[in-house]
């Protein structure tokens, strides 16, 4: 059974930075492709970020490219995503996921992740 704990939400002055992290307890995380999503309140969930079980491939949301940077150490079996240039339209709960099938290259699909964290609520004040 997979376990996700996200950890360093919390209220940001538009234009501060984050660093999200998920720690994973699964004996497989080196081979499976992360990701975080967000849930705005009232707005479906969504995509904001992948990355390979590698580490060699990563995949953004158009609204955060440039903001947002996802990376992982698979030694420490953790995701981060660091957000930097906040806006208030970033506010949400961030929920990380890992994805059903080993190996994945398809990183945007949520239909493939099929565990998911309880969230952390990041909240950016204008």
């Amino acid at each position: 059974q997979v376990q996700l704990v996200e950890s360093g939400g919390g209220l940001v002055q538009a234009g501060g930075s984050l660093r999200l992290s998920c720690a994973a307890s699964v004996r497989t995380f080196s081979t499976t492709t992360m990701g975080w999503f967000r849930q705005p309140p009232g707005i479906a969930r969504e995509f904001v970020a992948a990355i390979s079980w590698s580490g060699g491939s990563t995949g953004y949301a158009d609204s955060v490219k440039g903001r947002f940077t996802i990376s992982r150490d698979n030694a420490k079996k953790t995701v981060y995503l660091q957000m930097n240039s906040l806006k208030p339209e970033d506010t949400a709960v961030y929920c990380c996921a890992a994805h059903s099938v080993p190996y994945s290259s398809d990183l945007k699909g949520e239909a493939w992740y099929g565990s998911w964290g309880q969230g952390t609520q990041v909240t950016v004040s204008s």
